[in-house]
């Protein structure tokens, strides 16, 4: 987040809006990946889970979401799901609609089906593509997304690969490298991001990374990203994953981002990831950017942090007496 985008963002906060959206646009995913968190028991809060919710398709979905736009004003949004691209024609008639707005959107896939080439020549845009690891591993996880329907569904297009380190590859000296080496050679690799598996709280799964895992992974991030300069992910938001928030009310990801499900009404708490996640081992790679933004300092010893939180305090307020006064 440059300067101009934390002044864009503040302006959003004041004015009582988001300045982010992360939105399930589908309930549906032809994958059944271990550790996904979108189908725990308790990412919507336990009293109905993301398969059982009534989602929505055609123009009921397009309208749906660019209401939302309209109400909540955001700089950018995020479409995960389940996965988007079970609602490829839907994404058809609402990305160009997003992108004329002028509003930064991540489509978040595992890429199971083929991209739309017209996708490529919206500015706006970006195709974010999960890998699970070397093809080994991530063809077993991910399956039907495979390696090789993957580098077929991606032609054409520049994608950022997105990669969540799990105890697995740890084990393994040398695996995050070889991983980073093998996408940063492919031409339709924009960018390489890479984030930690993070645990619900008190959860222990195969996943969840060690303290000492944990602490080569940062180490391995930080040498890796000087040799690839496709892993572009700046040096204090690897050193934030050493000392990750506290809780969602220090989180400025948490705070700026308004997620909902597939329904387009219920809102997941406190995070995109819902349920109760463990800050402690938290390992978002949005989280880790915005904690290394919220710590940047600013005249007479502010941080952009301090800053957020009065304009949200602010904007908070704006928002109850416009509620408040008569019509």
């Amino acid at each position: 987040m440059n300067r101009r985008d934390i002044y864009k963002a503040w302006g959003r906060v004041l004015a009582g809006h988001v300045p982010s959206l992360s939105i399930e646009i589908t309930k549906e995913c032809p994958l059944q990946c271990p550790g996904c968190y979108a189908y725990e028991d308790q990412h919507l809060g336990g009293l109905v889970t993301l398969r059982e919710l009534a989602d929505h398709r055609g123009s009921e979905l397009v309208d749906g979401i660019l209401a939302l736009v309209e109400r909540h004003k955001p700089l950018h949004i995020s479409l995960v799901g389940g996965d988007p691209l079970v609602r490829t024609r839907e994404l058809d008639l609402l990305l160009p609609q997003l992108n004329q707005k002028g509003i930064y959107v991540q489509v978040v896939t595992s890429a199971f089906r083929s991209i739309p080439g017209a996708w490529a020549a919206l500015k706006y845009i970006k195709i974010v593509v999960s890998i699970d690891g070397l093809q080994p591993e991530h063809d077993v996880r991910r399956k039907p997304a495979t390696y090789e329907r993957i580098l077929k569904n991606i032609a054409g297009h520049r994608v950022i690969v997105h990669c969540t380190i799990t105890s697995q590859m740890m084990q393994r000296p040398g695996y995050l490298e070889e991983f980073v080496k093998i996408w940063a050679a492919r031409e339709t690799t924009r960018k390489i991001w890479m984030s930690m598996f993070t645990p619900q709280r008190g959860a222990h799964p195969v996943e969840c990374l060690t303290v000492a895992q944990r602490d080569q992974a940062i180490e391995d991030l930080l040498r890796l990203r000087e040799l690839y300069p496709k892993l572009q992910m700046p040096k204090g938001m690897i050193q934030a994953f050493a000392h990750p928030p506290n809780s969602p009310e220090e989180c400025l990801f948490a705070k700026t981002t308004r997620t909902l499900s597939a329904d387009l009404k219920t809102i997941i708490t406190p995070c995109q990831l819902g349920g109760d996640p463990d800050c402690s081992r938290c390992g978002c790679i949005a989280s880790m950017g915005l904690a290394a933004v919220d710590h940047h300092k600013l005249v007479g010893g502010l941080t952009v942090g301090h800053a957020f939180q009065g304009s949200a305090f602010i904007g908070k307020m704006a928002s109850r007496l416009r509620r408040d006064s008569p019509a």
